[in-house]
């Protein structure tokens, strides 16, 4: 057994000094897992090629399956050609959702979740026919599905800070899906009118983040804005970590916070477009909004 331990020990460090990088060896993607597993910054090598990336990907989520239960949807990841750049890619990724990972409204979690946790406004589709791998414009994508759903994701990076993460690094640690807070569906309107009303509310709703009081931390439309730096010093010296796409959340430092997706703003565009398309003749009906996915992050690890 110690001789065992010493071999993977050695492998472990010769791959940690190795150039150009691999896919992850089963026992390096074992003990990515065990990072994982134990919220602890893991190390691993650059991925210095897309087809490596996705073999270390497939030995991780082969271990993500039996800790999370069956798979339920992919994640996209570096879908921001900004965020592209920051990490030196060209292109977006992809990781794989599993049951265990999606909570129901209104759960409770701990602030130090994951070894590099981060909370981030988003949402998920459900997909209902395979032509939205034809789709060319934002209306046959939302006829191509039939639920769009309110998400607070809670990814986790999972890889030390000290260890430089591109597009393939990404790719491999499973785009760092960990959890997330599934809101109420949004079912996808019947009426032409009534989709491109819904069109309109996707790309202007407001997202704001409240603490338990109600007071708001922040708010905006899932990008950077001149005040986001500003609003970000607010919160880390209220103790609330930080807001927004890519900001982490640290360990130990958020005290209980409630965050909630909101679409105010994205119902007054929405009844806009809805009277525009009563005046053109076109069918329509009620938009409905979802009630916003909600969750509590508590002080401390699990």
């Amino acid at each position: 057994m110690n001789s065992q331990r010493a071999a993977i020990g050695a492998a472990l460090l010769a791959s940690a000094f190795a150039a150009p990088a691999a896919c992850l060896s089963d026992a390096e993607a074992a003990a990515l897992f065990d990072s994982f597993a134990s919220k602890t910054p893991a190390t691993m090598s650059a991925m210095t090629s897309e087809a490596d990336a996705a073999c270390s990907r497939t030995k991780l989520n082969a271990l993500l399956l039996l800790q999370y239960g069956k798979v339920v949807g992919y994640k996209a990841g570096l879908t921001n050609p900004a965020v592209q750049k920051r990490f030196g890619a060209d292109k977006p990724v992809w990781g794989v959702l599993y049951d265990g990972m999606i909570l129901d409204d209104g759960a409770t979690v701990e602030a130090a979740f994951g070894a590099r946790p981060l909370f981030e406004a988003d949402m998920l589709v459900r997909v209902k026919s395979a032509d939205i791998n034809r789709a060319k414009t934002p209306m046959e994508v939302l006829e191509a599905i039939d639920q769009i759903i309110p998400f607070i994701e809670l990814p986790d990076l999972v890889v030390a800070p000290s260890m430089a993460l591109n597009g393939n690094g990404i790719s491999a640690i499973n785009v760092g899906a960990r959890l997330g807070v599934a809101g109420k569906p949004i079912a996808v309107p019947a009426f032409r009118g009534e989709r491109f009303a819904m069109i309109d509310a996707l790309r202007d709703m407001t997202v704001v983040v409240i603490d338990t009081s109600g007071a708001e931390l922040s708010r905006g439309q899932g990008q950077r804005h001149p005040r986001a730096s500003a609003q970000r010093r607010r919160l880390a010296r209220r103790g609330a970590g930080q807001a927004g796409s890519g900001d982490g959340a640290r360990p130990g430092d958020q005290p209980r916070l409630v965050l909630a997706a909101r679409s105010a703003q994205a119902r007054a565009e929405g009844d806009r477009a809805l009277r525009r398309a009563a005046r053109r003749g076109a069918g329509v009906g009620h938009l409905p909004l979802a009630r916003p996915a909600r969750s509590a992050l508590r002080r401390g690890a699990a």
